[in-house]
């Protein structure tokens, strides 16, 4: 995939704007929601991944630790870019007070 990722962002927001049946302010706390959907997901490929559960055994496999990891970026992208058009540059901004603070530049 050739795209930046902030435009595949807006068109995964575009699509689901065009698909969503509930009011503006709803779907955003929706959204929202996902992430913690998300994160469970990648604790259960954890635990499957390690073994955790001895009714089950190893479900899961580190690849898919990384997948879930990757669905909650993606969902974290998303969420923002329905709180602003502006996410990419909101997004940068922060990981560079991050970047500095881990620096030791930055309060």
């Amino acid at each position: 995939m050739n795209a930046h990722p902030w435009d595949t962002v807006d068109h995964l927001h575009a699509w689901l704007d065009s698909a969503t049946g509930v009011p503006p302010e709803q779907d955003l706390l929706l959204r929202m929601l996902k992430l913690s959907e998300e994160v469970g997901e990648v604790s259960r490929a954890v635990i499957g991944a390690t073994g955790q559960n001895p009714r089950k055994g190893v479900t899961h496999s580190w690849q898919d630790v990384e997948a879930e990891l990757c669905d909650v970026i993606v969902t974290a992208m998303v969420a923002l870019r329905t709180l602003t058009p502006d996410a990419g540059a909101v997004f940068d901004g922060h990981l560079h007070r991050i970047a500095e603070r881990s620096a030791g530049t930055g309060s």
